[in-house]
């Protein structure tokens, strides 16, 4: 068993962490136990009911969170010609085709997120194997790849949040701040289990939503009670 310091055992006192709370109780929980000098990240661990390994059950997919992440976010658009311009007008931070492409090959990685036009993914396929492993590989179904790039970069710029279901069936994703407060992380936490849930795979069988925790970057996670996340997701206490 991993020793936790004094700071977290402090943060856990009189606190059974096998207890399944209610959404909003393990959110309040969850941003009372923070105890680091610095923002914490309040993170999401969510265990579906699907297989992974069959591609009909792969869960994937973006959403913006209606108060974002908290976080400048530097983004990067593979684009070239008029596309250049519009990116540059939405606030991204870098752009190119070729010449992107070309500096990514050489080391350079100084952006968070990646957007992409279509005309230009065999470009950028060249350095998949770079930025995938980083998760800056920009995708269709994130909304990372299309001509549109004023609405995805304002979207990641104000704070969208992309998610994949990794092999263990279990999906991480930020919900923001501790400093935003449960309010707000409530609202964000909704809007995601929203689109997990209108993203349920025909295949799977069975719950869908299993078992879900909260935490902060150093503090213990709050498991929360699977049959009342329906009700939350619809608005309900």
């Amino acid at each position: 068993m991993p020793k936790h310091g004094k700071k977290f055992r402090k943060a856990i006192e009189g606190a059974d962490l096998r207890e399944k709370f209610s959404v909003e109780d393990a959110i309040a929980r969850s941003l009372a136990a923070s105890f680091a000098k610095f923002d914490e990240t309040v993170d999401l661990a969510l265990g579906l009911g699907v297989e992974p390994k069959y591609s009909d059950q792969m869960v994937r997919g973006a959403c913006p969170l209606p108060h974002g992440l908290g976080k400048t976010v530097r983004v990067a658009v593979f684009c070239k010609g008029e596309k250049e311009a519009e990116a540059k007008a939405a606030g991204a931070d870098i752009t190119g085709a070729e010449d992107l492409v070309a500096k990514v090959k050489e080391g350079f990685l100084d952006f968070d997120a990646a957007i992409a036009t279509p005309d230009v993914m065999a470009l950028v396929g060249q350095v998949g194997r770079v930025l995938g492993p980083r998760g800056l590989m920009p995708n269709a179904k994130t909304g990372t790849v299309t001509f549109d790039v004023t609405s995805a970069v304002n979207e990641i710029k104000a704070g969208r949040v992309e998610f994949k279901v990794d092999k263990a069936g279990v999906l991480h994703a930020p919900l923001g701040k501790v400093s935003f407060g449960s309010e707000k992380i409530l609202d964000n936490l909704r809007a995601l289990l929203a689109e997990v849930n209108r993203l349920k795979p025909s295949a799977a069988k069975g719950a869908y939503m299993r078992a879900m925790a909260v935490s902060t970057t150093m503090g213990p996670g709050f498991k929360i009670d699977p049959t009342v996340i329906r009700k939350f997701i619809e608005g309900g206490a």
